[in-house]
């Protein structure tokens, strides 16, 4: 189901993980995910994983934004890179803010920065996102019924 604020924004995958849309506009998006059990690993902290998907998504959705509720836009991600920086604790709020840095017909390239519930940073990334066939044009392309 998407974000009743954010049409197209929902992923089985998000949905998974618990991660949501709270910002969303051209250029920029923000993710949060509210940590619990599951997103452990073997040490008792947030697993790298939720957060690189997080750096990721959040980047990929800065670069997507389409304003039209009938249209989407798609991309793949292309390279990826991600710094640790710190480490999360469970039970807390991660928010994940991607922007994109510069974009051209068919490539994007993002930043993205990762927070913990007291807003330090717990890691950053970069990345190349490839649009997918229509969705370089920022009106996006028809959804498919």
């Amino acid at each position: 189901m998407d974000h009743p604020d954010f049409p197209h924004s929902h992923s089985p995958f998000h949905a998974h993980l618990g991660v949501q849309v709270a910002e969303w506009r051209d250029g920029h998006a923000k993710l949060v995910c509210d940590t619990e059990a599951h997103h452990a690993n073997r040490s008792g902290i947030v697993h790298g994983g939720v957060v690189l998907a997080m750096i990721d998504q959040a980047a990929a959705f800065a670069g997507l934004y389409c304003p039209d509720p009938a249209r989407v836009r798609r991309a793949v991600t292309l390279d990826l890179d991600c710094r640790f920086t710190g480490q999360a604790a469970i039970g807390g709020r991660l928010t994940a803010e991607g922007r994109v840095v510069t974009a051209g017909r068919n490539i994007f390239f993002c930043r993205t920065e990762v927070f913990d519930a007291e807003g330090r940073l717990v890691a950053f990334g970069a990345s190349t996102h490839r649009y997918r066939a229509g969705s370089g044009d920022p009106r996006g392309v028809p959804i498919e019924g």
